[in-house]
């Protein structure tokens, strides 16, 4: 059985144009939550806190997978893509060798999600950047005996989901009623995060807080219990890439020369592999 070998508690913080926000994970939990390199989490009522967005900024060497549960948020890019994810739906952007973005937040009754970065393997840092959408459609809402799952990507038993090209990953939306317990199989080698999205839980027998993510021990399986509420927790599992992280802003490389490169190629104007333009 896992247990919990590192959490960590989010703070509030403003990014992009202003949004407030929870950051969880960042540059000081790189070694211990490897491959996922940050966690943002996204939880208000209150427009004006997010309504700003991210105007468009470049990444390199990564993938961002963004998660609104409630909300809307809408992406533009350099490769021409227009999308819009809403309620329940998932972005995932490929990075690779470079791509600028932009996120815009709309309001809503509630924005209530997150935002993962994934660290790309040393071998594929300069892939094709990409873009794709998971919508409602494709993602398989399970029940359970005392509330259900959302299949993000990955499988889950027998059930299917959408599959990472460059690493493993497992990702499901858990929810369960008020004093409910689940136990979620988990493949031995596998490296294991969990995140209280909303409410509190009691992860490999400890308390947890919310918006708190925890790494587990090595093992089979995790069990997770709500409180005398209900909780809603996000499972990430995938394979520690256990290689060097040169990290400065939006962008991650391995090297500090990688690094230097890529703002060079910034400075340039040579940081897209072919001729983009972008038209607002």
């Amino acid at each position: 059985m896992r247990k919990i070998k590192n959490q960590v508690t989010g703070f509030k913080t403003q990014d992009g144009a202003g949004v407030h926000l929870v950051r969880v994970l960042g540059s000081q939990t790189v070694g211990e939550y490897d491959p996922i390199l940050m966690l943002d989490s996204f939880d208000s009522t209150n427009p004006p806190d997010y309504t700003a967005g991210f105007p468009m900024h470049p990444h390199r060497g990564i993938e961002t997978i963004s998660y609104v549960y409630h909300g809307k948020m809408l992406h533009r890019d350099s490769l021409g893509n227009e999308d819009t994810i809403a309620d329940g739906e998932v972005q995932w952007m490929t990075a690779g060798s470079g791509i600028l973005h932009e996120e815009k937040l709309p309001a809503s009754e509630r924005l209530l999600g997150v935002q993962l970065w994934l660290n790309l393997p040393a071998k594929d840092k300069m892939t094709a950047p990409a873009y794709r959408n998971i919508k409602n459609a494709e993602i398989k809402e399970i029940s359970l005996e005392n509330g259900f799952l959302r299949l993000l990507a990955g499988e889950y038993k027998k059930n299917q989901g959408y599959k990472s090209k460059y690493l493993p990953l497992d990702y499901y939306d858990i929810h369960l009623n008020a004093n409910a317990e689940i136990e979620i199989e988990t493949k031995p080698d596998s490296t294991v995060m969990l995140f209280t999205l909303s409410g509190d839980a009691v992860i490999g027998g400890e308390n947890i807080r919310e918006k708190t993510a925890v790494r587990l021990t090595d093992g089979d399986s995790v069990t997770i219990k709500s409180t005398d509420k209900s909780a809603q927790v996000l499972f990430i599992s995938s394979t520690a890439l256990n290689e060097p992280v040169a990290w400065s802003g939006p962008i991650v490389m391995n090297t500090q020369s990688e690094l230097r490169q890529a703002f060079d190629d910034l400075n340039r104007g040579t940081f897209l592999q072919k001729e983009m333009t972008y038209n607002k």
